[in-house]
């Protein structure tokens, strides 16, 4: 293929990509680099051409543009065999359809030029069989004149060459491509490995994410089993909270009231437990040492203040006592003689 080919049909590849200029104009250096030689089409015609052909969608709205696209669209629905039906030309159909009808002649153009090298090509290629066939009809070695041994291994070698995809039988060009054919082995064998390695790896986090499930179903049966119980624990702490809560309440209100006691009889943090154990031990002194004086006052609690009390107190004991002495004589009399 041709160097000018080979740019008409990347130009036709590139179009919708939208690249920068420098960008085409580094690819189309390349394309001309790899032939060997620079093009005067690479260099101007190309670049020209691509540049129009992808800044073309981007004019502005005008007749001249609605033609060109009505005209693309009468001829393709004229070799449908179809009408073309009505319909509102508008900025953005006009400027889309402009990019198709581009795109669609640059690819037409570019699939004439290659189906015209192919049309070349094949002119060449059948004249040259013709001249290669009438100078084997001359030397003698037409296929139909050589023994079937010979036609059979020939076309087992040409067989290979077309598989190896080489234009000739040389023992170089085999050797090249059984290389290129080892090297390609070479490379699926890697690739292969690798996804043998990638393969085992997931199946071992498979396994493994198996078994976590199936650790995690067990855990899920058993957190439902305990649901109930849970939940019956549950209410009773709730209960028991609520108490607690009322509890707490009163334990407060409680302890509000004590301080509020506290400060009344005049309590201060500077009165601690060692202080209140010492007064406990002296009040216990104290009242080992008053006991005895407590017992002499008390015998004295029955005597009246004043002396002529005490003496009239002391005569009502008397008579007292004479009038119970006489009851005890009158009960044993009468014991006595109701016994004789």
């Amino acid at each position: 293929m041709s160097l000018e080919i080979l740019i008409r049909l990347f130009m036709v590849f590139l179009l919708p990509l939208e690249l920068h200029p420098s960008s085409i104009r580094f690819i189309f250096t390349l394309i001309s680099d790899s032939f060997g030689r620079t093009s005067d089409f690479t260099n101007s015609n190309a670049i020209s051409y691509f540049f129009y052909l992808s800044t073309s969608g981007n004019a502005g709205f005008d007749a001249s543009r609605i033609a060109e696209v009505k005209a693309w669209l009468i001829s393709q629905f004229d070799s449908a065999g179809k009408d073309l039906p009505d319909f509102e030309y508008t900025p953005r159909s006009i400027a889309h359809l402009h990019k198709i009808v581009t795109l669609s002649q640059a690819k037409t153009q570019a699939a004439t030029i290659v189906a015209n090298d192919f049309r070349q090509k094949a002119t060449e290629y059948r004249s040259q069989a013709a001249r290669i066939r009438e100078i084997l009809e001359h030397v003698g070695l037409v296929q139909e004149s050589l023994p079937s041994n010979v036609v059979s291994p020939a076309q087992v070698l040409a067989n290979v060459a077309n598989l190896l995809n080489i234009r000739d039988t040389e023992l170089s060009s085999f050797l090249v491509a059984m290389a290129d054919l080892s090297l390609r082995k070479t490379a699926v064998e890697e690739k292969r490995a690798k996804v043998q390695k990638e393969s085992k790896e997931l199946l071992d986090y498979t396994r493994k994410a198996i078994a976590r499930l199936t650790y995690l179903k067990r855990t899920l049966a058993q957190l439902e089993d305990d649901v109930s119980p849970c939940e019956a624990q549950m209410e009773h702490w709730k209960t028991n909270l609520a108490i607690m809560d009322s509890k707490e309440r009163q334990y407060l209100q409680q302890y509000s009231n004590y301080k509020a006691m506290l400060n009344r009889v005049g309590y201060s943090p500077e009165i601690s437990h060692g202080v209140l154990v010492e007064m406990a031990e002296h009040r216990k002194d104290l009242e080992k040492k008053t006991k005895p004086i407590l017992d002499t006052l008390r015998s004295y609690q029955d005597l009246p203040p004043d002396k002529a009390l005490a003496a009239l107190a002391i005569e009502d004991k008397k008579r007292q006592y004479a009038a119970a002495e006489k009851y005890l004589e009158d009960v044993l009399q009468s014991a006595l003689d109701s016994n004789n």
